[in-house]
């Protein structure tokens, strides 16, 4: 199967389907079967929706999806993202659980696993903010400036559903990029690339802890992000007698000394244009790291300080974040048990395995983060891929279709009565409380919907919200309307 992964969307998929095409005329291909975008992807249908997106209004932009919103374009290819930090969260919102913004567009929801044909696609949506992880999805529009910056950090409630996963998948896809994923490739290089990378490195900063807890969690073939906009690859080897010369890696820069002797993978398809320079104006090139004095780094905005400097506790199966100080915690025993058993600190429950369940075999992840899509950056590649999951509802006529994940449906389901602006929270029960609740739930999937054939996510997509209007104006005053998308209320919860 050839998949392109693209790192920022930032509202450009004209030129991202155009590279595609360009890249797949060059290599006597007609194109890809799937496009995963890391994130930043700007749903954005109208000019209100802009007001729901964290980025300064004097840098607004309407950008291309428009267009497939409104039906004026068709997306060429299959195209599934994650949710970033600069999204029209507003839309994201109500497609919670994932669902169609365009014909033949997919946003994966907060956190999702979806199949398409024989692969098991994991994403996780967000950033990492440690001060938010443990709260619901308590913003509402009219979004306040806190608001529009705290819906898109990742939560744990998300987080905890695909810690439940049991079984193998292929590809995992996150905005942010597993923290401590720069100690397992060239980081040297990376650091003289990005030199303020190597403080937050230092010092824990650099990466989400979600992100890794998943990705260690699942240990899937091939993990992709975006988010940090530059090209970095690494492999981590959950195997420390595994050998990695003979294990292959999908994607070329595994090391300064492959990179210097210009190393590449059969499967791979390098995206260098023959002269090295832009084959047209609508095409950027994607093969060099080229800072562009013009840009706007939207991702250096006022954001808050990040928090995944903060102690977490080991054990659950989603980790708890700790206080960074215990001043307040300094409460006389005597006058805490004066208080009502409500105050109580709540019980933690007995540490989940450290190991992934034995169905979980893989021992090698092939990282792969990616810029955005501009001119001189390298934000594409194609790669031929193939799966090492046992999909459970692969058949020739699901072949080259999105369907649902068996096992995701019924996670879901175990976590239906715990609403994401549930408030507060239930603290996570571990693993071993929840399997039983999620082995009846995939009973009832197999028998309501996998034997009755109805595991293909539809084409259900509606238009919500009105389409773009240029009389308006990149600046209305307006907030965007919450609208329940019908998807979501025909959602397969049961």
């Amino acid at each position: 199967m050839r998949v392109a992964v693209e790192g920022c969307g930032h509202g450009t998929l004209h030129a991202i389907y155009a590279s595609i095409q360009k890249t797949c005329q060059v290599q006597g291909w007609d194109g890809v079967d799937l496009l995963l975008i890391g994130g930043d992807f700007q749903a954005v249908r109208n000019s209100y929706d802009l007001n729901a997106m964290s980025v300064p209004a004097k840098y607004r932009a309407i950008g291309d999806f428009h267009e497939y919103y409104s039906g004026t374009r068709v997306a060429p290819y299959l195209t599934l993202f994650v949710g970033g930090n600069h999204e029209a969260s507003n839309h994201c919102w109500e497609l919670y659980y994932g669902g169609w913004v365009a014909p033949n567009i997919y946003y994966m929801g907060a956190a999702n696993i979806v199949n398409f044909g024989p692969f098991r696609i994991a994403g996780l949506s967000g950033i990492w903010a440690g001060y938010d992880y443990r709260k619901p999805h308590h913003e509402r529009t009219p979004y306040s400036p806190d608001d529009v910056k705290s819906i898109y950090h990742v939560r744990e409630l998300d987080t905890r559903k695909l810690l439940q996963v049991r079984t193998q998948v292929d590809v995992g896809i996150s905005h942010d990029w597993p923290k401590k994923i720069e100690s397992s490739g060239d980081y040297q290089q990376l650091f003289r690339f990005k030199p303020y990378f190597k403080s937050d490195s230092d010092s824990g900063k650099l990466g989400s802890p979600a992100a890794k807890y998943v990705m260690d969690r699942l240990r899937p073939k091939w993990w992709f992000a975006a988010h940090l906009h530059c090209k970095f690859s690494a492999i981590v080897n959950y195997d420390q007698e595994a050998d990695l010369d003979s294990a292959g890696s999908p994607i070329n820069e595994v090391g300064a000394s492959d990179q210097a002797n210009g190393m590449q993978h059969d499967k791979e398809v390098d995206l260098s244009d023959r002269t090295g320079q832009p084959s047209n104006g609508d095409v950027p090139d994607p093969t060099a790291n080229v800072q562009n004095d013009d840009e706007i780094e939207l991702d250096m905005d006022d954001e808050a300080p990040h928090a995944s400097e903060l102690p977490v506790k080991e054990g659950l199966s989603s980790p708890h974040i700790e206080k960074i100080s215990e001043e307040s915690n300094n409460v006389p025993s005597d006058l805490r048990n004066q208080l009502p058993a409500s105050f109580a600190r709540p019980k933690p429950v007995s540490a989940s395995p450290a190991s992934p369940p034995t169905a979980i075999a893989n021992k090698t992840t092939h990282f792969l983060a990616l810029d955005k899509c501009l001119p001189g950056r390298k934000f594409l590649q194609i790669l031929e891929v193939d799966p090492i999951s046992e999909a459970t509802n692969t058949s020739s006529t699901t072949l080259n279709r999105l369907t649902y994940d068996k096992e995701w449906l019924a996670i879901t389901r175990a976590f239906r009565n715990i609403k994401p602006l549930t408030s507060p929270i239930p603290f996570d029960q571990g693993e071993a409380y929840y399997r039983p609740l999620i082995e009846a739930e995939e009973a009832w999937v197999e028998e309501n919907l996998v034997k009755t054939d109805k595991m293909v996510v539809p084409g259900n997509f509606e238009i919500t919200a009105p389409v773009y209007d240029p009389l308006v104006g990149l600046q209305p005053k307006e907030h965007p309307r919450e609208y329940t998308n019908p998807q979501t209320r025909r959602g397969k919860l049961g």
